[in-house]
């Protein structure tokens, strides 16, 4: 399969080669990048992306004026990148043909990681090209397989569709497995805070993760509660 092109939009151009730094890292090496509406809109002819990630405040007008043009031509995927976080502005974005509204600050690693779900709506990317690129740093136990940057989880070769902190559990117990982690553990690492109090916020991720990889969710194989002690990841 054709690598996937990257059209990036945004006049902070510290930010655009962050954005593609990251994205690199996951593969991605096909990008191209553009300060404002003008711009962007040219590349948009010149270098045909497969998706485009556009600032809302440029210095020539606003990302919604470029997603206009490119929704008169393309169904391509649109990310908005945006300091605005109200209600009304994520509304718009969606509703004038965006597919992701992400807001500032963000991380770069969510920018190519909703890059690649978006991919994958579209058909254009694969978990065959994540494993390619990540082949030489995978980590495998039992059904699952994690890439070492620690973005992606696999079971029996299946993409999870799993939040970064349901990702975290799972490098936690890929790395421990048949060892029991304890609560407080589990939470520092993955939280990065001190876990008094925290008791059911772990229990709530717990709960959705084995919804997402157990087969009966309610009588787990893989994540299993000790009692009184923490949580013990079970593989042969």
């Amino acid at each position: 399969m054709e690598k996937p092109r990257i059209l990036i939009v945004d006049d902070e151009s510290d930010l655009c080669h962050l954005i593609k730094t990251a994205l690199a890292k996951e593969g991605f090496s096909e990008v191209e990048m553009a300060g404002s509406v003008q711009e962007g809109w040219e590349k948009f002819h010149s270098f045909n992306p497969n998706i485009a990630i556009l600032d809302i405040m440029l210095p020539d007008g606003e990302g919604y004026d470029l997603c206009n043009k490119i929704r008169e031509v393309s169904r391509i995927p649109v990310l908005f990148l945006s300091a605005k976080s109200d209600e009304i502005d994520k509304i718009l974005g969606l509703a004038i043909g965006g597919d992701d509204y992400i807001t500032k600050p963000f991380s770069p690693k969510e920018v190519a990681f909703r890059v690649k779900a978006q991919l994958r709506r579209a058909g254009l990317y694969t978990m065959e090209m994540s494993v390619q690129t990540n082949a030489h740093k995978a980590m495998t136990v039992g059904p699952f397989t994690m890439n070492l940057d620690e973005t992606e989880v696999m079971k029996d070769g299946e993409l999870l569709e799993l939040t970064a902190k349901e990702v975290g559990l799972m490098a936690c117990f890929m790395r421990n497995p048949n060892r029991i982690i304890s609560k407080e553990t589990l939470f520092e690492r993955v939280w990065g805070e001190d876990f008094y109090g925290a008791d059911n916020t772990l229990m709530v991720h717990i709960r959705r993760l084995r919804e997402k990889i157990e087969e009966a969710p309610s009588k787990p194989a893989f994540i299993t509660t000790v009692k009184g002690l923490g949580y013990r990841f079970i593989v042969k």
